[in-house]
């Protein structure tokens, strides 16, 4: 674990502060598993490359960006693991939107335990009036849906960052039945195999 730390330290640039933040949410996230399916319990002894640097490289992809909204935010990520990097930065602000009310409630524990720049919203997160510099999620729908829930966020003017595993490109070519849009994806540096989807202009086409 030691060695996991030093090596995320290295690729982003967090200090002390953010290690202990991500440690203490870390154990939080840990402790809530075991009761209620947030990740796969497999992947924690992982967390810090398959979970913290998975999410903490979107920052790299839009860095001048201050407000986000993480949409079906879960377990917390990326949000909780950008609200923490973001800490300090004036005007950072990150909303987590998650419509289970189970999720919201772990959210908030960890925004409250950890003085997050953070608000948990426990809603639709098409039905939020939200506006960001960017939308993004992982692992809450394939791209033809997870699109229409980040449309009205993409309208008011956000980048949208979408973390995504190695079906990206078939995801795509199903979504440009629904949408019309731009699409740049770029290989995760947390694991060669997924991608990070950047979109752009979005409407839909029928």
């Amino acid at each position: 674990m030691p060695d996991a730390i030093e090596t995320f330290r290295a690729q982003t640039g967090a200090d002390d502060a953010n290690i202990a933040d991500l440690t203490t949410f870390l154990a939080l996230l840990t402790e809530a598993n075991a009761v209620m399916n947030l990740v796969g319990p497999d992947t924690i002894p992982d967390f810090w490359n398959r979970h913290a640097w998975d999410s903490a490289q979107l920052l790299s992809l839009a860095p001048e960006a201050r407000t986000w909204a993480d949409l079906g935010a879960g377990a917390g990520f990326p949000g909780v693991v950008l609200a923490i990097l973001l800490k300090g930065r004036p005007g950072a602000h990150v909303w987590l939107i998650d419509s289970l009310g189970k999720r919201c409630r772990f959210l908030q524990t960890i925004v409250d335990t950890l003085d997050l720049p953070a608000t948990v919203v426990n809603g639709r997160a098409e039905e939020q009036a939200i506006t960001v510099d960017v939308v993004t999620a992982r692992a809450v729908a394939a791209m033809d849906k997870l699109l229409g829930y980040a449309q009205p966020y993409i309208q008011r003017g956000a980048k949208g960052l979408f973390l995504k595993g190695e079906k990206a490109e078939a995801e795509l070519k199903d979504a440009r039945r629904v949408w019309q849009f731009e699409a740049v994806l770029t290989v995760s540096r947390s694991d060669p195999r997924g991608r990070i989807v950047s979109v752009g202009s979005l409407r839909r086409v029928r």
